[in-house]
């Protein structure tokens, strides 16, 4: 992300790397903490201590595959889904450039059919 593109997560919550984590698993649903680091340009120290900070307040889940740990939003905390809705309003307002800029790899198989638009 580049450096003049911020949104109020960053004030919020006191850094970069929250809001990278909490945009990061807005648009894909999860990600892991390598993945957030490289699209955002942080740290993946600072990127993993936020995850952690987000997974003991009860807000993230995590699972393993493989090596691999993978964070997702708490299905069953009420608290996740107030943050995740906040989180849509601040993704919702960023442009299409932003966001291309931000997330520029696909992450989901295309479908079979579907063009390329580019």
């Amino acid at each position: 992300m580049s450096s003049s593109v911020s949104t109020a997560l960053q004030d919020l919550f006191g850094g970069r790397a929250a809001e990278a984590v909490l945009l990061s698993l807005f648009h894909y649903g999860e990600s892991h903490g390598r993945a957030i680091a490289r699209d955002f340009g942080v740290s993946l120290d600072g990127v993993q201590r936020q995850l952690d900070r987000f997974e003991k307040s009860g807000t993230l889940v995590c699972k393993q595959q493989g090596r691999t740990h993978v964070y997702s939003w708490n299905p069953k905390s009420r608290l996740a889904s107030r943050l995740r809705d906040l989180t849509g309003v601040i993704y919702d307002g960023l442009s299409d450039e932003a966001k291309q800029a931000i997330f520029p790899e696909r992450r989901q198989p295309r479908a079979k059919d579907k063009p390329v638009i580019r």
